[in-house]
């Protein structure tokens, strides 16, 4: 896998040392140029509109307590399992199909719009953004996406359309990033949901992700590579 490409740097700075505990939403404001989220990744920060299904303005949001999945915590279940062994994985053959799958209009608290959804195809054009797809019979049935910064993977969103087709693509994420063995990488996943608790996601507080990002970020990144 070849190095990511560096971005134009930003001119806003992301300063979490003032902002209250407990509190998800931290700034309002800025772009969605590949430097500036890759700045904000780097500092802990992960844009969501604030107008209706995600529209602007932007907000940047830091949640406490953070989700986060780390090494050796994934967990499947006996039937989760078995249904891996029904999918085929790839990694960055579907990235906007994954992302528009993500967006469809008909989910419940849709909030990627198509500038987000643009903004992380750059992003993956440059190599920051990746897709862990799930495949049944030649058909897309579910995935995620995220942006990988050094050892830190930030799960952006989900989808799926069979039964545990996320839930392969999450195992699938965490066999990626994890496959070193190194303590200090890092899956992000924003909120902690009952699904993703399911699969081994525990919460943590805003200072404590902070610290493992900081640990996180000069790692080299992962191999996301399906072997053959």
């Amino acid at each position: 896998m070849t190095e990511p490409v560096e971005p134009l740097p930003t001119s806003w700075v992301f300063d979490l040392s003032e902002v209250d505990d407990g509190e998800d939403m931290v700034a309002v404001g800025g772009d969605l140029r590949a430097g500036t989220l890759v700045e904000a990744y780097r500092s802990g920060l992960f844009p969501m509109g604030l107008g209706e299904l995600g529209a602007r303005p932007i907000a940047w949001w830091s949640p406490d307590p953070r989700g986060v999945l780390l090494p050796g915590g994934v967990h499947a279940s006996r039937s989760l399992r078995k249904s891996l062994r029904r999918f085929e994985m790839r990694v960055d053959t579907a990235f906007r199909e994954v992302v528009d799958a993500c967006a469809d209009p008909g989910r419940d608290g849709r909030w990627i719009t198509d500038e987000i959804a643009d903004a992380y195809t750059e992003l993956h054009a440059l190599g920051w953004a990746h897709s862990i797809e799930t495949w049944l019979d030649g058909e897309l049935v579910g995935g995620l996406y995220g942006v990988n910064v050094g050892g830190l993977f930030a799960g952006e969103s989900m989808f799926h359309r069979v039964t545990d087709a996320s839930k392969a693509a999450v195992v699938a994420t965490a066999g990626y990033v994890f496959a070193d063995g190194d303590p200090r990488r890092l899956i992000d996943v924003q909120w902690a949901t009952d699904h993703l608790r399911s699969l081994g996601v525990v919460t943590v507080s805003r200072r404590d992700y902070l610290a493992r990002l900081e640990a996180a970020v000069p790692l080299a990144p992962p191999t996301f590579a399906v072997e053959s």
